[in-house]
C-alpha cells in the first residue's frame, strides 16, 4: 500500500499532539482569567469525547445514535474544542493559528481516509453522510437516527481509554498555573 499523506497523518498525529503540547507549554501566558474562559470549549469537548465513545463499535458498525447522529466525527469535533479551549487560556494568536493549520493538515486528510473506509465496509454510510454533516453538528435528529437502538456504553468508555482526554487536560492545566505561579 502507497505511503500517502492521510497514513502519514494517521500515523503522526498523536506524536504530534504531544510535541505540540510542548510548544505550548513554552508559548502560552496564561493567566487565571484565560484559563477560566478556556473551560468554557474544554468541558464540553471532554464530555463530547466521553459521550461518543461509550456509542462507537470501531470498525464493527456504523454508529448512527447519540452524537452520532448530529455529526460524523464527534471525536475530532470534541478534540476541536479542547484545543481551541486551550488556545484561549494560552493567550497566544500563534498557538491558535498554527492549531487551525494543524487541524487543516492532519484531521481533514484523516477524516477523509475513514470516511473512504467507512464507504466500503458500510453500504449505508453514504445515506448517513447525506443526513447528517460531516464535523459542526446539526442541532435536529433526522427520524431514522431516532428510532436507533444504540446507547451509551460505560463499557466502550473505558475500552477506548477515553478518561485521558480528563487526565491530559488536568495536566496541561495544572501545567498553566504552576507557570502563572513561578512567573509572578
Amino acid at each position: 500500500m502507497p505511503l500517502t499523506w492521510s497514513r502519514i497523518a494517521r500515523r503522526i498525529r498523536v506524536p504530534l499532539g504531544f510535541a505540540f503540547a510542548v510548544l505550548y507549554l513554552w508559548l502560552a501566558r496564561p493567566t487565571p482569567l484565560f484559563m477560566a474562559l478556556s473551560l468554557l470549549l474544554v468541558i464540553p469537548g471532554i464530555l463530547l469525547r466521553a459521550y461518543a465513545s461509550g456509542y462507537v463499535k470501531k470498525n464493527a458498525e456504523l454508529t448512527l445514535t447519540g452524537p452520532y447522529a448530529h455529526t460524523r466525527n464527534p471525536l475530532y469535533l470534541g478534540s476541536m474544542l479542547i484545543a481551541f479551549g486551550f488556545a484561549i487560556a494560552s493567550r497566544s494568536v500563534w498557538i491558535a493559528l498554527a492549531l487551525v493549520v494543524l487541524f487543516a493538515m492532519i484531521y481533514v486528510p484523516v477524516i477523509r481516509s475513514e470516511e473512504t473506509f467507512l464507504r466500503s465496509k458500510f453500504p449505508e454510510f453514504d445515506a448517513y453522510a447525506a443526513r447528517v454533516p460531516r464535523l459542526l453538528p446539526r442541532l435536529s435528529l433526522a427520524l431514522a437516527e431516532r428510532s436507533g437502538s444504540g446507547s451509551f456504553s460505560p463499557a466502550l468508555y473505558k475500552k477506548h481509554r477515553e478518561y485521558n482526554a480528563l487526565i491530559g487536560a488536568v495536566a496541561i492545566y495544572a501545567a498553566l498555573a504552576l507557570r502563572i505561579y513561578f512567573s509572578s
